[in-house]
């Protein structure tokens, strides 16, 4: 990715946080705001599909083989595997589809995926993490989305504290306690940081 100086480098937006701290409602509400010009960055999975999501949408479905190819060739940004066997990672060329169109990437993004890319663009990001109010809040929102496994559910509550104790490392912190104020929240830190405000 650094070869290319065609490319004009946007702004990028790293949304990190524990499973149902609230990362993607925020993120979702933070590209509906038009005035960001924010490009969702689809991230690629070896994972199974959950539900309705839709290949190209919502992940770039691989295959375990097809993932550790791109790994092995350096078309990662960033990788991780996240449990076993189930790696998640972002593709420089989707980085460059999306600052190719003049607008700032937006990650939805596991934490130490998120702190890779911070190291490696340390000027063009933005790390936000986004905090539940208390772990017990946390488990609450988990077992309530239904869409997982017992034994997923608590491995995602194993990998809490760890996630949590890396708060420091992010630029920011926003405290989903309140909805509404998280909201306003990110919003404001990322609109001063692509206007250059502090």
């Amino acid at each position: 990715m650094e070869k290319d100086n065609t490319i004009k480098r946007g702004k990028l937006i790293v949304v990190s946080a524990p499973s149902g701290s609230g990362k993607t409602t925020i993120v979702r509400h933070l590209l509906k705001q038009e005035e960001l010009n924010l490009e969702f960055s689809i991230s690629a999975t070896s994972r199974e599909k959950r539900g309705e999501e839709i290949d190209g949408k919502d992940y770039y479905f691989l295959s375990l083989a097809d993932f550790k190819k791109k790994r092995k060739n350096n078309e990662f940004l960033e990788w991780e595997e996240v449990y076993p066997e189930n790696y998640y990672g972002t593709l420089n060329a989707e980085v460059e589809r999306i600052w190719a169109q003049g607008k700032h990437v937006i990650f939805d993004i596991d934490v130490s995926g998120g702190l890779r890319i911070k190291d490696k663009y340390p000027e063009e990001t933005l790390a936000l993490f986004i905090k539940p109010p208390n772990v017990n809040e946390l488990i609450r929102r988990l077992k309530e989305r239904g869409e997982e496994s017992r034994e997923k559910i608590n491995m995602r509550i194993a990998k809490a504290p760890v996630e949590l104790a890396t708060a420091r490392s992010f630029d920011k912190i926003v405290v989903n306690k309140d909805l509404d104020k998280a909201l306003d929240d990110a919003y404001d830190l990322v609109s001063n940081f692509i206007n250059n405000k502090s």
